[in-house]
């Protein structure tokens, strides 16, 4: 209950989590509501949004339902956007943990990560998107690689500062294992901020995946929103509502997750929550 009044505490997070419930809503219900598949024209090409009921978002090029491009694109983004930081989450965490507090060769491959923060993660998932070939697995694993890095570090700065506490060297101490140590004792306490990475990454996946399939290094058989603002990147002016609608479902979600964050950063760290007050 007391997690629950610190979250609530934050408008912007309630605002959040309104919002992404209802992104998440849509997607599930995308089946229900337009049955036929997104990428079978059903009307006039460039039919402007808010003239004809049946397209209550209008037309793109070829025809499309806008509206049934943009439900079914929320499942693809969403999808993409939380397999992507598990992914991100496996490798980072047991690395994280294990460098923190064992170090050796370990702790030396991720303080090496260090150096591909000069890679911008963007450049390198195209890299790795073009190598693999354009798909939803090859795209998934491209976010989780440039992504766990950060994961890592973090962790490793937790463990850090966790392995010196008195209840890890009670432990140490009565003889438990250093795996049983790290997965007892030492990561049940780095959960609140790995819960509070792992919201803001989902953002950041689904800004990534929408970059690459803005550029054409989407999944050709699935429409997300990323393709949907591309293919009407050349027709802006003249048919504004193909870009604009799909560009705004990003930003949309990606704002909810991050003030979502924040709430949950507030709702886990209460002693910062009351510094910022």
């Amino acid at each position: 209950m007391n997690f629950l009044k610190r979250f609530c505490r934050n408008r912007g997070a309630v605002f959040g989590l309104v919002i992404l419930l209802a992104v998440v809503a849509f997607a599930l219900l995308a089946p229900t509501l337009y049955p036929q598949s997104p990428w079978r024209p059903v009307g006039r090409p460039f039919l402007a949004p808010f003239v004809m009921e049946r397209f209550p978002l209008g037309t793109d090029t070829l025809g499309r339902n806008l509206a049934a491009g943009l439900v079914h694109g929320a499942r693809v983004s969403l999808m993409i956007g939380v397999v992507s930081t598990l992914v991100a989450l496996l490798i980072g965490v047991p690395l994280g943990a294990a460098a923190g507090y064992a170090g050796g060769f370990v702790d030396a491959l991720v303080r090496f990560t260090e150096f591909f923060q000069t890679i911008p993660s963007f450049a390198l998932a195209i890299v790795l998107v073009a190598i693999l070939q354009p798909a939803l697995g090859s795209i998934v694993i491209a976010i989780g690689v440039v992504s766990w890095p950060p994961v890592a570090r973090l962790v490793r700065g937790e463990v850090l500062s966790l392995k010196t506490r008195e209840y890890v060297q009670a432990a140490v101490t009565i003889g438990q294992s250093t795996p049983r140590i790290i997965f007892s004792q030492v990561l049940p306490n780095t959960i609140a901020p790995i819960i509070v990475m792992g919201s803001l990454m989902i953002g950041s996946a689904i800004l990534l995946e929408s970059s690459l399939s803005f550029l054409g290094l989407g999944d050709p058989n699935l429409m997300s929103w990323g393709y949907m603002v591309g293919a009407g990147r050349t027709r802006l002016l003249d048919a504004w509502w193909i870009s604009f609608f799909p560009g705004f479902a990003i930003f949309l979600t990606v704002l909810a997750l991050n003030l979502a964050g924040e709430g949950l950063n507030d709702a886990l760290n209460p002693r910062l929550a009351r510094g910022r007050e």
